[in-house]
């Protein structure tokens, strides 16, 4: 069984490396959320903004393949890519939503997380 404290630090991790890929292809308004004492299900969020459809596809697609070729790592399951407003992909400990601009502002998915302080991710670059 492993440790809770180095499982936790390995998808803080994880979640840097994406806001880090997000943020290398010109992903905007990036957060990591500490969320796993309030969903439960998860670890984090990284909650991302694009400014137009093709490059949530980009985005995507980065993060996606980033993550595989680097950690090896793929997803349990992605959803939105064919719609490309609001791209969930789901590394079972870290969540990753990456939303053009007007699905952010129409979701606030971070105002239902207000009171979590975001983890910081670009110290880590």
């Amino acid at each position: 069984m492993s440790n809770p404290s180095s499982t936790t630090s390995e998808s803080l991790e994880l979640a840097q490396f994406i806001a880090q890929i997000i943020d290398e292809k010109q992903g905007s308004e990036i957060l990591v959320l500490p969320v796993g004492e309030v969903v439960g299900i998860t670890e984090y969020f990284v909650i991302a903004t694009a400014s137009n459809p093709r490059l949530v596809r980009a985005i995507t697609d980065a993060v996606l393949g980033d993550v595989r070729d680097t950690l090896g790592r793929g997803p349990l399951r992605s959803e939105g890519a064919r719609e490309q407003q609001w791209v969930l992909i789901d590394y079972g400990d870290v969540v990753v939503h990456i939303f053009v601009e007007e699905a952010r502002r129409f979701y606030e998915i971070e105002r239902l997380y207000k009171d979590i302080a975001p983890a910081d991710w670009a110290a880590t670059q």
